[in-house]
């Protein structure tokens, strides 16, 4: 996730199990273990400049860097000027991702850089896995092998994407990935690992919206995507072997620009945080948990308010500063019965709160994790 700087903030993402989070700053890199929260290490702006963009790779020692913001020190290895990336509330990115490993020795920061993948236009996103790495355009993405003798294996053309959405399954036993697709409102799933290099397939298409997908998430095993279009109200589901429409979840009645998309490490529970400062929790495998329309006991309705009446809405949800864009994830289970999920705002705050399968949600940690400090460098 991305937006204007705040607190000098660029950028936030989680690593693939969500077990650290990254910090692109105006002056740097901040990498933060979530729990217990903790600054695991930091590239300062002397090191690497201002960043747009940072993907970690689980908890290993490679970063993927993407140069943003107001002076970014890597912009000319390119030989390509800073480009903005106008995509709304994005901050501005470079056209070239760095690899970024922390395990080499040398006392100059470019020993440290061990890769780099240049392009003509600003990179909007990075996901990695541990044998792949996906760089997303504003209307192509590129899949390179990774780490070892990075080889381009795959570039798929896009609809105009300019929020750079894509997900990617980090499981070992599933290589897929989703983004938008050509239609309106549609997604479009690949199987890497079935697709052969320099071949053309046919797309696995999920008409999932009207309008433009506006956020979009696989679960830990990646059978299930969960989209938002850019109205932002409804939350569907799909299975992604047979597109069948699993549920669909309101997030509420007016328009809303989602954050993010999050489920649980078992995928029994899903949360959603957005503009209207808000952080959603939905029950999927039990969805009896979930709220419904008082309409929805009274019988039939009319066609207009029937796809109102059935939608399941949260069974819990907590506030956190509504001018400040946030990622939200599920913490580890303290019981059976007791779960939590983690806010990370733009604004340096930190917060966590538990939630009960009957609705009772409380805070239970608040911390500004960008007054914590770690003496050593990453």
């Amino acid at each position: 996730m991305t937006q204007q700087p705040l607190r000098g903030v660029t950028s936030l993402c989680f690593n693939q199990d969500q077990s650290c989070f990254c910090c692109a700053m105006e002056t740097g890199v901040r990498i933060y273990n979530v729990e217990p929260l903790m600054e695991k290490g930091h590239l300062d702006h002397e090191q690497v400049g201002s960043m747009g963009l940072v993907e970690m790779l689980h908890r290993s020692n490679l970063l993927a860097l993407v140069g943003g913001g107001s002076s970014p020190k890597f912009s000319e290895i390119s030989g390509l000027p800073l480009t903005l990336n106008l995509g709304p509330d994005n901050a501005p990115t470079c056209p070239a991702v760095l690899i970024w490993d922390d395990a080499r020795e040398g006392k100059d920061s470019k020993d440290k850089l061990v890769l780099e993948f240049t392009f003509t236009k600003p990179v909007l996103a990075v996901r990695m896995r541990h044998d792949k790495i996906i760089i997303v355009l504003r209307n192509r993405i590129y899949v390179y092998s990774f780490p070892d003798n990075p080889r381009k294996l795959f570039e798929f053309d896009t609809r105009d994407n300019p929020k750079g959405l894509c997900d990617l399954c980090p499981s070992l036993e599933k290589q897929l990935l989703v983004f938008p697709g050509h239609k309106c409102g549609s997604l479009q799933l690949v199987d890497l690992a079935s697709t052969k290099p320099g071949t053309s397939s046919a797309p696995f298409t999920i008409n999932a919206h009207q309008s433009d997908v506006a956020c979009v998430s696989l679960n830990q095993p990646g059978t299930v995507v969960a989209s938002a279009s850019q109205k932002g109200t409804l939350i569907r589901l799909f299975d992604t072997q047979s597109k069948e429409k699993l549920v669909e979840l309101r997030r509420g009645t007016d328009p809303a620009t989602l954050y993010c998309i999050n489920f649980s490490h078992d995928s029994s529970f899903l949360c959603a945080s957005s503009d209207k400062g808000t952080v959603h929790i939905f029950a999927l495998k039990d969805t009896r948990l979930n709220r419904r329309s008082a309409l929805a006991r009274v019988g039939k309705v009319g066609p207009m308010i029937g796809q109102y009446v059935d939608s399941q809405w949260s069974l819990a949800s907590f506030t956190v500063p509504a001018e400040s864009a946030c990622i939200c994830a599920f913490g580890r289970n303290t019981s059976k019965s007791v779960n939590s999920v983690i806010a990370i705002c733009v604004d340096g705050t930190f917060h966590k709160y538990v939630f009960t399968p009957d609705g009772n949600c409380n805070r239970e940690a608040f911390d500004v994790y960008l007054d914590i400090c770690d003496d050593d460098d990453f």
